[in-house]
């Protein structure tokens, strides 16, 4: 958890065929980046953790779109090293801590950040971010849970042009990213313009963090 807060980036890949994987792992590890989430929304998901866990032993990849305990085990089994899910499932995050995975949730109301909470989530995933209310809505959280040591990854309607509105937020330890890593360049395998797009969120996230 600390990697993902020092990077600030969590670039959210679909991947259609797993002989993508480590080109695609390549191209951000060379833009400066060493985390990526692989979602499972494709068959090849599990495999292409399995590659870049085992290739990139330095990189932190994790599983996203976790939605039930079967999917968690097999993360695990493919060398996850944290998890994502796009709500907050009770049986799949206590499946998560039964493993020692850290996780992050989704979450976007306040009752929901108190659930994750009570189970022990301090990392949250606040999702759809722009549709949920943004920045706005981030802010409007902050004085109830700042002081429970909450921090928040928005993930969905971010891109170059409001990433770094988010980071500079307090709240947020990182922002979760699929522009960089687009479906269609990856299935392209146009590596060379995912460096470039990822080298731009890198400078993005570094100037926020010192702005």
């Amino acid at each position: 958890m600390k990697q993902i807060a020092q990077t600030r980036l969590v670039p959210v890949a679909v991947i259609d065929r797993s002989e993508d994987a480590l080109p695609l792992a390549g191209a951000l590890r060379e833009a400066g980046v060493n985390i990526i989430e692989v979602t499972f929304r494709t068959p090849a998901a599990p495999e292409a953790i399995r590659l870049i866990a085992e290739n990139h032993r330095d990189m932190l990849v994790g599983a996203g779109t976790l939605l039930d305990i079967y999917q968690v085990e097999e993360a695990l089994r493919y060398g996850a090293r944290f998890g994502v899910s796009p709500g907050l499932n009770e049986s799949v995050v206590l499946k998560a801590r039964e493993f020692d995975l850290p996780f992050m949730p989704g979450v976007m109301t306040p009752s929901d950040v108190e659930k994750g909470l009570a189970l022990g989530c301090k990392l949250l995933k606040f999702f759809p971010a722009e549709s949920a209310g943004g920045v706005k809505m981030l802010r409007a959280m902050a004085g109830p849970y700042t002081h429970t040591g909450v921090k928040f990854i928005p993930l969905g309607g971010i891109g170059a042009a409001n990433a770094a509105t988010y980071l500079r937020e307090p709240m947020v330890a990182a922002i979760g990213g699929s522009w960089f890593v687009d479906r269609k360049l990856i299935q392209a395998r146009d590596w060379d313009k995912i460096r470039e797009l990822t080298s731009e969120a890198v400078s993005i996230a570094a100037e926020a963090t010192d702005s």
